[in-house]
């Protein structure tokens, strides 16, 4: 312990315990300024990006001024430095698998192998095109995540629907599914990536067990909005990029069935070799790559259009400021973690609930749709440590239900997910719109589906 000056034993121990709780609480409250510069993101218009790593440097910057009021030991600059290696290093086994997943759906998309999808929504029917998109998004979602997923389909759905008020209403359907479709899915958001990585659910024991539940949380919502949908939809017009399109079919097609196929064999990969996620995910990348490589060597294509769809110019168009936010977040977490400011937290929440998992994960479900679901989710994995048996063992109640209400809690409002905003952006859909058209509709799904996994676990699991 870090002698601060020669007083007497028991004037020590107070002197020693106001000083760590002073740094406590000071770490603490860098993290909540910084926790509401990044809910208040839109207002502000600083980057998220920045603000995480501000906070990850800042609170470990605290931290360290007496690192030996956390641990015991001669040297505990030195286990302070060890613990924050260790903690980069799981958060890095995230961002590995994030860059790599990113740059396989950037290479399956810059490739048009999206363009497929499209010929398989069209239709002239408004509630039929409603169900495509919805079946279409949720499933993908789990294969691809959320984001890019809804990002996809909302390029496609403004290249079919021309009516706007048709085209809101449809575009709040793939925020629902997109966040359906990412909870049953080790890989399909980001917190159940993180999840994953962190050991406490299993690719089999999440899909079985989060895919009913999931399925119902977007059936509710996309049944209740069915009946507003009356009439068929104007035929589009064909325009030079679709016959483009059609000329490279095979090529497109080739390219979207090797990446997403091998986004499917990444879980697999994981169970057979029992090899961290991120290893799949970068030797999916660097098949692609190859492939591509070879592919593009051989074809007669313009030299520009050549170069511009190598694998090696794709990967600068990663969203670099994505994986600082998860960065910074997840390491100012680590930093809460260390303090023991979490545990306590958990303790609370198990005092305040009486225990009720359900009550809980609901709750931070109904939270994340305010403020942004990683730092939550994160924070969570930090006041929880795992179990041998019980509700917080590996694929046990308490994880499942967080990846369910965490990733679904965010359809509550359109600002509650990574989904959501971006959706929000490319279909210009105001606040309120998602809240008339949407949010209630959301609500009555998300609680249906954890009333349907209480009854999978119940009678069934």
């Amino acid at each position: 312990m870090h002698k601060f000056c020669d007083f007497r034993p028991n004037n020590t121990y107070i002197w020693t315990i106001f000083f760590m709780s002073t740094l406590t609480i000071l770490i603490v409250i860098v993290f909540l300024l910084g926790y509401t510069s990044i809910a208040l993101e839109g207002i502000t218009r600083v980057n998220k990006a920045a603000v995480a790593l501000l906070m990850f440097v800042l609170t470990w910057t605290v931290f360290m001024v007496d690192p030996g009021l956390y641990f015991e030991g001669t040297d505990p600059h030195s286990v302070a430095n060890g613990r924050i290696v260790h903690h980069l290093g799981e958060t890095a086994t995230t961002l590995f698998f994030l860059m790599g997943a990113m740059a396989v759906v950037e290479v399956v998309d810059r490739n048009g192998g999206f363009n497929f999808v499209r010929n398989m929504m069209r239709t002239r029917s408004k509630r039929s095109l409603l169900w495509r998109v919805a079946f279409l998004t949720f499933f993908l979602s789990a294969i691809l995540d959320n984001l890019t997923t809804s990002i996809v389909m909302v390029m496609l759905l403004r290249k079919l629907v021309q009516d706007r008020k048709d085209l809101v209403k449809i575009a709040c359907a793939i925020i629902v599914a997109a966040n359906a479709g990412g909870a049953f899915s080790p890989i399909g958001d980001v917190t159940t990536i993180m999840l994953w990585n962190q050991g406490v659910i299993t690719a089999g024991g999440v899909i079985k067990e989060l895919f009913l539940p999931s399925l119902v949380a977007m059936l509710v919502p996309v049944l209740m909005l069915h009946f507003s949908l009356k009439g068929e939809l104007a035929e589009p017009e064909i325009t030079a990029e679709d016959v483009i399109d059609e000329l490279n079919a095979h090529q497109r097609r080739t390219v979207f069935f090797l990446g997403v196929g091998g986004l499917i064999f990444v879980p697999i990969f994981h169970s057979l070799t029992d090899l961290p996620p991120f290893m799949g995910i970068l030797l999916v990348l660097g098949a692609l790559w190859l492939i591509t490589e070879l592919f593009y060597g051989t074809a007669r294509l313009k030299k520009r259009e050549n170069i511009r769809n190598r694998v090696s110019r794709l990967l600068g168009r990663i969203d670099m400021s994505t994986i600082m936010f998860f960065l910074g977040i997840l390491m100012a977490v680590g930093c809460l973690e260390e303090i023991g400011v979490l545990t306590l937290l958990g303790q609370w929440l198990d005092g305040v609930s009486g225990g009720n998992h359900y009550v809980i994960t609901g709750l931070i479900g109904a939270i994340s749709s305010i403020v942004d679901n990683v730092p939550l989710v994160a924070g969570c994995m930090g006041m929880y440590p795992p179990t041998p048996t019980g509700d917080m063992a590996v694929d046990g109640v308490f994880w499942q239900l967080l990846a369910y209400c965490a990733g679904v809690g965010g359809s509550l409002l359109i600002v509650g997910s990574a989904a959501g905003v971006v959706v929000m952006g490319m279909a210009k859909i105001s606040f309120g719109n998602y809240m008339k058209h949407m949010s209630l509709y959301a609500l009555v799904g998300y609680l249906a589906g954890m009333f349907c996994y209480f009854l999978l676990r119940t009678f069934v699991f």
